[in-house]
């Protein structure tokens, strides 16, 4: 690793000192919901009905067989956030968990929020005895593809195919 490699990764660690990752609660309904509506336009120019996002939202953290959201937050508020799901495997008798979505305030996204989160989740997968920790990356998006790649995954057992119905 490269000097410099090594002083990023240095400088990451001592920012994510300054925020702690903690399951959602019901109090962050609404910046969940905001997140969701600002990731959806930012990522795919699509714009989320305020109440569905919001519905949604509370649906997850009502019912925690849904999903949970973890959010990063620091003296500010929250500042992160990443919805995981999980899927049951009848072949193999355990969960695969799928990361649904994950937003970082602009502001905060050099500050090793996101890795910290995808972390987080990924330690808490292996420690439920999870299969596999999977994502839906659009083909075009080569950015998200990249960035995942660099945290260990890859596409190389399966190609996610989906019918939107």
């Amino acid at each position: 690793m490269q000097a410099s490699d090594h002083d990023q990764q240095e400088t990451l660690r001592a920012m994510e000192d300054q925020f702690i990752i903690r399951p959602a609660k019901a109090i962050d309904i609404d910046t969940l919901a905001a997140f969701n509506i600002a990731m959806a336009l930012e990522t795919e120019t699509r714009t989320l009905d305020a109440t569905t996002a919001t519905a949604g939202v509370a649906a997850v953290l009502a019912e925690p067989a849904r999903g949970e959201y973890f959010v990063a937050a620091d003296s500010t508020g929250t500042i992160g956030a990443l919805l995981v799901t999980r899927e049951w495997s009848d072949w193999h008798c355990r969960d695969y968990w799928w990361i649904q979505s994950v937003y970082v305030r602009p502001a905060k996204r050099r500050c090793g929020v996101f890795s910290a989160l995808y972390r987080h989740v990924a330690t808490a997968a292996g420690a439920a005895g999870a299969r596999s920790l999977r994502l839906y990356v659009e083909v075009l998006n080569t950015t998200a593809q990249t960035t995942y790649q660099r945290l260990g995954m890859s596409d190389s057992g399966y190609r996610v195919m989906e019918q939107v119905l």
